[in-house]
């Protein structure tokens, strides 16, 4: 306990007679803070972009079409396959799930924000798995209803709300036409391939969805997916192989293998990874060169410490103490700043903060600062009195 006492006086007595050195390098990892910071929470916000509608259905497993690859654009499936799936021993309900691109091209309020706005145009069974559910309004009514539920991210950028109509412009053939929907519902982030979505019923979206010219509007629906909920969901593995087993031409995957295998999402996160590693990397190089040249700067006076009696352990402890302060310091202050900028920033920007991700870029933070001191560390307790004061034979 004496060799902490001491080691942390001597630690802040130092800090505080050259707090001006040390506060210009904490701003330097302040700045190191912000940047992984902002990295993972950008690789969060594009995550989410990318899979946010996927991650939250109510549902553990996907269905889709045996030779679509595994990905949900390339999939068709009769939805009278949804019909099949849902009459599975093990399965508690299955809903259709298709997918579109569309404009809205008219809201209702004026002051709206920036028009047109791209669109995932997602059409779900009501009250099945798939529809998102509503946080202000009601859920979707029937299959056939002119109503809407929108994602959060529509309703920050047009301003809309619940009783509100928007307008949706879809090509069908060679000409633009244009669809009025009510606002019944407004739900959570739902996003889907970096765009808002705006769920309807799923004949509704059958007619809005874009067509080519002369498009057989005849033939069955067909869906992208169906979203799967098993009675029993600990179970979801061996009612995976049962719905191979008993319904044909499907492929199934569990939320988070289809999610993973979305186009760049791999790539993508893998970049921004690499990204944080690389800029911890250059932290503990740059913690690390500072701190080595304080010790260098101040040999002759640890070896003064040292022929008086201190012994490694409060030489070495009062580095370590010196590192871990100015390392939260640093890091505290980029914390704050790069909350700061989060507030600031437009909703368009896909940046979001989670407590996991935020906790384990903070946690590697401040490991840095010992692990980039530790050569310092060692040589300073390596340092010979008699040497350092030049009086060595």
């Amino acid at each position: 306990m004496r060799v902490w006492n001491v080691a942390g006086f001597l630690a802040f007595k130092e800090v505080w007679r050259n707090r001006g050195r040390f506060f210009l390098f904490g701003l330097v990892i302040a700045l190191i803070t912000v940047l992984v910071l902002f990295i993972a929470a950008l690789a969060e916000g594009l995550a989410n972009s990318n899979r946010e509608y996927l991650s939250k259905l109510d549902a553990q497993l996907v269905a889709l079409s045996d030779r679509a690859d595994n990905l949900i654009a390339a999939s068709r499936l009769g939805r009278s396959r949804a019909a099949a799936i849902r009459r599975a021993p093990g399965v508690a309900d299955a809903g259709a799930i298709a997918f579109a691109n569309a404009v809205i091209a008219q809201p209702l309020p004026a002051g709206a924000g920036a028009l047109p706005l791209r669109i995932s145009l997602i059409g779900v069974e009501p009250g099945r798995p798939g529809e998102p559910r509503a946080w202000e309004g009601r859920q979707l009514s029937t299959n056939q209803a002119n109503e809407a539920v929108l994602d959060r991210g529509v309703v920050l950028r047009l301003g809309l709300k619940v009783g509100d109509t928007l307008v949706i412009q879809s090509t069908q053939g060679t000409r633009d036409e244009f669809y009025p929907l009510k606002v019944v519902g407004i739900s959570d982030g739902q996003q889907y391939l970096f765009q808002p979505a705006v769920f309807v019923p799923l004949f509704t979206w059958d007619r809005l969805r874009p067509k080519g010219e002369g498009e057989n509007s005849g033939a069955e629906l067909a869906v992208n997916a169906v979203a799967v909920k098993a009675a029993d969901p600990s179970q979801a593995a061996g009612l995976r192989a049962r719905l191979l087993d008993q319904v044909g031409d499907i492929e199934i995957l569990t939320i988070s293998e289809e999610y993973e295998i979305l186009p760049v999402y791999s790539a993508q996160q893998s970049t921004l990874n690499t990204q944080q590693f690389f800029t911890l990397l250059i932290g503990v190089l740059v913690i690390g060169g500072f701190f080595q040249i304080q010790v260098l700067q101040k040999v002759p006076q640890i070896g003064v410490l040292k022929a008086i009696g201190a012994s490694n352990a409060t030489v070495g402890a009062a580095a370590v103490l010196q590192i871990v302060i100015v390392t939260a310091f640093g890091v505290t202050l980029g914390g704050l700043a790069t909350l700061g900028l989060s507030l600031g920033l437009p909703a368009t920007i896909p940046f979001a903060f989670t407590g996991p991700a935020a906790a384990l870029a903070i946690a590697a933070l401040l490991l840095i600062g010992p692990l980039g001191g530790s050569v310092s560390i060692r040589y300073s307790v390596r340092i010979e009195p008699l040497k350092a004061l030049g009086l060595a034979a």
